[in-house]
């Protein structure tokens, strides 16, 4: 199949990379001239593991190139919309890049002949795609839907970290469709991939990605709250948690208590969601507490650090993890970013260090933070080391010997972590 897919970030490029790998003919279609050029050059823009590889070998093979022009839609058979939808101030979905491409993508339907099918695979707001994209579409192109062009909507459940591997192993597979055309070119493009594939309309498909996050926002939210109790009482809220999992209605996934989510996915959603029903007449209670209750995870953390040295006004806080989560440089809504702010605000100085997040936080925080070479140089002469990030590297027990060090994801073995360095876990 040939295949044009908009968007080079982390869905796109993994996306496009992955459909690649399986022979289609894949162009990328991306306004940033210096991320086409990395993609062409064989240089992934982001880390994924094993996306360099990948990207290389369908280069190579001719199976994959990337450019700034959406005329070479024209050869293509259908087109991915990948583009991102980041959070507005007020937390709704800023739709402006995914509306700016549907009109690129319809001024070039409007030369080409034959049928085209356009695939939603941004995450938008329920309705999206109905009211905004296929609009769009068709004011641009001049042609009608399920006349001229097809629209689908194929939600990504990717993970940072494992995308390529989520990709070729989903849990499912959801194709949301107006009519069987658009639904079955979707599901050609997985013919090789064993998983669920389940077919519905496009609004509850765009639905289904939206109510996947929340769900998966609130079991930490849950554990979260359920392990600031613990903590008051003296209990370890992970043996809590081994006690739970074993019923296979709650499990064991998404019930890693401690700092609290982050990342371009659960924060961004959530807010949109709480957002949009709103505007729907309705107050979504249990999803804003779940969004108040990650935040207060932060708070808490400052608290603790308060409670144990006082007044941060002069203090060195070492802070190990910049990341949003490990085998990413992925730093959006990464909690380590509010936390940096917050102390740095009370007058205190931050020595950090992460694996590869570095230079992408250099870009949005204080100057005044200091990089070091590693996790070695990081605990160095502070008052106090943050854990911020699961990284592997983070649980070499010999950095914190005779430290104050606050866990905020469980990297040490609180018991055995209490016999070399003034521990404390966030929830345990």
């Amino acid at each position: 199949m040939k295949i044009s897919v908009i968007g080079a970030g982390y869905v796109g490029l993994v996306t496009a990379a992955a459909l690649a790998s399986k022979g289609h003919n894949v162009i990328v279609i991306d306004t940033d001239k210096a991320r086409v050029t990395m993609i062409n050059q064989k240089r992934s823009p982001i880390f994924e593991e094993g996306l360099d590889d990948m990207l290389s070998n369908c280069i190579e093979s001719g199976h994959l190139r990337a450019t700034g022009d959406y005329e070479e839609i024209m050869a293509t058979d259908i087109t991915l919309i990948c583009v991102g939808t980041p959070s507005n101030p007020d937390g709704s979905m800023d739709l402006s890049c995914i509306t700016e491409s549907a009109r690129d993508i319809g001024r070039v339907l409007g030369a080409k002949s034959g049928r085209h099918t356009v695939v939603v695979r941004s995450t938008v707001v329920p309705g999206t795609t109905k009211k905004a994209i296929i609009p769009a579409l068709e004011e641009h192109s001049r042609k009608k839907e399920h006349v001229d062009f097809d629209v689908a909507v194929n939600p990504e459940f990717l993970q940072e970290g494992r995308a390529l591997h989520g990709f070729f192993n989903p849990d499912r597979i959801i194709i949301g469709e107006e009519d069987q055309r658009a639904g079955d070119m979707v599901k050609e493009l997985y013919e090789s991939i064993s998983a669920p594939i389940v077919r519905m309309d496009i609004t509850t498909a765009e639905m289904v990605k939206f109510a996947s996050n929340a769900f998966l926002a609130t079991k930490i939210s849950f554990i979260n709250d359920i392990g600031n109790i613990c903590r008051r009482l003296g209990i370890d809220v992970y043996d809590v948690v081994r006690g739970i999992s074993f019923d296979y209605r709650i499990g064991d996934r998404f019930l890693n208590a401690g700092i609290g989510f982050g990342g371009s996915c659960l924060p961004k959603d959530l807010k949109a969601l709480v957002h949009s029903s709103r505007h729907l007449g309705y107050q979504a209670q249990l999803l804003e507490s779940v969004l108040e209750v990650n935040r207060n995870q932060i708070l808490n953390m400052l608290q603790m650090v308060e409670g144990k040295l006082g007044s941060l006004k002069g203090k060195t806080i070492c802070v190990l993890g910049l990341a949003f989560k490990p085998n990413t440089d992925d730093i959006r809504n990464a909690p380590a970013l509010e936390v940096i702010r917050l102390v740095m605000e009370k007058g205190a100085s931050v020595k950090a260090y992460d694996p590869l997040a570095m230079s992408n936080a250099k870009r949005v925080l204080s100057e005044k933070v200091k990089y070091c070479r590693d996790a070695k140089e990081a605990v160095s002469n502070c008052d106090c080391i943050l854990v911020l990030t699961e990284w592997d590297e983070f649980r070499d027990e010999s950095l914190y010997h005779g430290k104050v060090v606050f866990d905020g994801r469980r990297v040490l073995d609180p018991g055995k972590a209490r016999t070399f360095c003034d521990y404390c876990g966030i929830c345990w």
